[in-house]
């Protein structure tokens, strides 16, 4: 059987949130100059809005092409380690102007400039897991999403869901689904069904999610919560999940949030 140690697959994890985390803090220093521009009437509302979507763009052109190659390398390390008989990985898009443009301004939204800033380190992430799914696609392999730290309701249901093979289901629009800018989860490819990534046990996840219900959970129910059926995500489902991790970890989620809130409070001043 083929193994990806939890060290290497960590380090890989590492990188990929290492280009995602740079991408949203260059973001952030600069959206927060031009905010001030903007506020103390130096440019108008409409050159800070043009300012902040060509910064994001061309923070999510560079660094989603590092996130892309690191995707590919991981791909053909994998395509080697099973001795899979595939072309070399190719690096999908990164965001378009277009789409960084829609991304930028929806976010802007908010008022918080925090958010403005991981929305582009989403961008940068999404090129990684793009990359990944559609050599997959291309070559018929299938994924996994490998869920790492701590893992939200919905990305918990999709690693428990375990390999599925590549296609159009699993590219909506051309992108991967379900990308958080601050995750440890990724996609992983296998070709032969024999990879191992240490660490991954979908069989455990679905165990410890059908439990959260007194055992009257099974398979069927953690597909239509992931929403991989026609009928999309089971929200009161997802809820219950939330609910259970929440009080399981309360005080550290507490302890994160209010981390959280610190850095954006300080970085608004």
């Amino acid at each position: 059987m083929a193994r990806i140690t939890s060290k290497s697959w960590n380090r890989y994890i590492k990188l990929l949130k290492s280009l995602s985390n740079t991408a949203a803090k260059k973001m952030l220093t600069f959206s927060a100059s031009y905010e001030s521009a903007y506020k103390s009437g130096v440019i108008t509302e409409q050159e800070y809005r043009e300012a902040l979507i060509d910064y994001a763009y061309a923070l999510a052109t560079k660094y989603g092409e590092g996130a892309g190659a690191a995707a590919c390398e991981m791909y053909d390390a994998i395509a080697e380690l099973q001795g899979a008989n595939v072309p070399p990985a190719a690096p999908a898009a990164t965001a378009t102007m277009p789409e960084t443009a829609k991304t930028v301004v929806g976010t802007m939204k908010t008022g918080r400039l925090a958010t403005v800033s991981e929305a582009v380190g989403r961008l940068v992430k999404q090129a990684g897991a793009d990359t990944t799914l559609q050599n997959a696609k291309r070559d018929g392999a299938y994924f996994a999403w490998v869920s790492r730290g701590d893992t939200c309701a919905y990305c918990m249901t999709l690693a428990a869901l375990g390999w599925q093979k590549a296609g159009k289901l699993s590219l909506q629009g051309g992108h991967a689904e379900h990308i958080h800018a601050n995750c440890d989860c990724e996609y992983v490819v296998d070709f032969k069904g024999d990879l191992e990534v240490e660490g991954y046990d979908p069989g455990e996840l679905n165990a410890e999610i059908m439990g959260m219900n007194d055992g009257e959970w099974d398979a069927e129910d953690i597909i239509r919560m992931s929403g991989h059926n026609s009928k999309g995500h089971d929200h009161k489902a997802l809820n219950e999940i939330r609910r259970t991790i929440y009080a399981q970890q309360k005080d550290k989620i507490n302890a994160q949030k209010r981390a959280a809130y610190k850095a954006r409070t300080e970085s608004d001043d």
